[in-house]
């Protein structure tokens, strides 16, 4: 199949107007003009979308697919108010309920060109859906718990669910582990997390520095998280005592960032010393500027991580958090929230944003040989995107035309591996009509 375009972003090299691209199989196998590509190859299906662009799918560096039913039900409240009223509302779902929601998520993925998700999830819900949808996916089995006799159960819990989601034969599908956070889980939790991550070769992410009220939590012991958080959804008898130091100091001492595939979401609420243990340990970051910002987490100081030289992603977390999974909103904040804040001293292009989207979040979970990328030998994971409304045209520069003028409704098609999941408003490996209908009746629940 030849794949041709107006625009040709291959990311790791220029753009090439009206280009193509040449997929056999699952692989990528040539990047060049149309009219090079039409002459050398003429027995080729051409697929010509037009005014639009050719690029790598999207690699969303941190979701929960399983929350995407609970869409603008908690919104305009901080951080830890957000978690009450989440943690609150999960008991209302029922396991088909945990089912049909990742379905929600994965099919929104999908029309979005997010074709890779490396997501966090208790239940195994968003792992069935991304196989069910044909996803490339890192789906992290949470853990957490605050009180040390309940490790071992946890942990063994946890074991099981990972080697039932490895029988699900995904060839998409990478399985990992996440202790939740440094406000709910045990220090021993997080060494044991650690001894079997480097044992068995497994991916961990981890939600870090993610609030202020975690950053007080952890040093100072008090913050809503502390009273509220604890008091409502932990046993309150379970001490905790001020550590004196940050979260990213704090969790160094249990092992956790001495993983090697490790992946911190959020990182806000770091100082440079913090910087500094971060590119030491070589942890790979998940930026997600769109859900920090609402809920108030505050701002991950980027140009530190890079100037450390850590890999940073880009993630869009849950549709609970910022209501939906479009990465071209997520880049687009991103950047302005930067420029604003940096002024002329740091002023990042637009490519930066999308290359972050894309190769950066790839680099950041080890698969850029494979993904990230257009590029031959890699897997034939590509989008297309419209750049023909007229709130886009004229194009000029097709990188800030995709950052400062697309949406998730601009996605014309989306291919994973060769196969095409998503084209011209129609899924190839999912039923919307049956999990929109779900959504409804689920929200009907969550708001009884």
């Amino acid at each position: 199949m030849l794949l041709t375009a107006r625009y040709v972003l291959p990311v790791s090299s220029p753009h090439i107007e009206y280009g193509g691209v040449l997929v056999e199989g699952d692989t990528i196998v040539e990047i060049g003009t149309a009219e090079e590509l039409k002459t050398a190859h003429p027995e080729e299906e051409v697929v010509d979308l037009g005014l639009a662009a050719l690029m790598p799918g999207f690699v969303d560096l941190h979701t929960h697919l399983e929350f995407s039913a609970m869409r603008g039900l908690v919104d305009d409240r901080p951080y830890s108010e957000w978690k009450m009223q989440l943690l609150s509302m999960e008991q209302r779902l029922s396991p088909e309920d945990w089912e049909d929601a990742a379905l929600l998520g994965a099919l929104e993925a999908v029309q979005s060109g997010i074709t890779t998700v490396a997501d966090i999830t208790d239940t195994g819900a968003s792992a069935r859906a991304a196989v069910a949808a044909g996803l490339r996916a890192f789906i992290y089995r949470e853990v957490s718990t605050m009180e040390r006799p309940h490790i071992g159960p946890v942990m063994d819990a946890a074991m099981e669910d990972m080697a039932a989601w490895r029988d699900l034969n995904g060839p998409r599908l990478t399985v990992g582990i996440a202790p939740h956070g440094p406000y709910t889980c045990h220090p021993e939790l997080l060494s044991r997390v650690s001894e079997l991550a480097m044992a068995e070769d497994l991916p961990v992410s981890m939600h870090l520095a993610g609030s202020r009220d975690e950053y007080d939590f952890v040093k100072y012991g008090s913050s809503r998280l502390a009273v509220d958080y604890r008091d409502r959804f932990s046993r309150p008898e379970v001490g905790w005592l001020p550590t004196g130091v940050s979260p990213v100091r704090y969790v160094l001492q249990w092992g956790i960032l001495d993983v090697p595939n490790m992946l911190a979401v959020h990182c806000t609420q770091v100082d440079d010393d913090d910087v500094d243990i971060l590119a030491e340990h070589d942890i790979a970051i998940a930026h997600c500027p769109r859900c920090n910002a609402k809920l108030g987490m505050g701002m991950a100081p980027l140009a530190s991580f890079l100037d450390h030289d850590i890999r940073v992603g880009i993630g869009t977390d849950s549709p609970a958090s910022n209501n939906t999974l479009d990465m071209f909103d997520e880049m687009r904040i991103g950047l302005l929230l930067q420029r604003a804040v940096a002024g002329h001293a740091r002023f990042y292009p637009a490519s930066q944003f999308v290359k972050m989207a894309t190769l950066g979040a790839a680099e950041a979970l080890g698969i850029q040989d494979e993904v990230g990328s257009l590029e031959p030998g890699k897997q034939a994971d590509i989008i297309g995107v419209e750049m023909s409304h007229t709130h886009q045209v004229p194009t000029q520069q097709p990188y800030s035309t995709l950052v400062h003028t697309a949406n998730q409704e601009n996605v014309l098609f989306t291919m994973v591996g060769g196969d095409v999941l998503y084209q011209g408003e129609e899924w190839r490996t999912l039923d919307p009509e049956r999990v929109l209908i779900r959504a409804e009746e689920m929200r009907d629940k969550l708001r009884s």
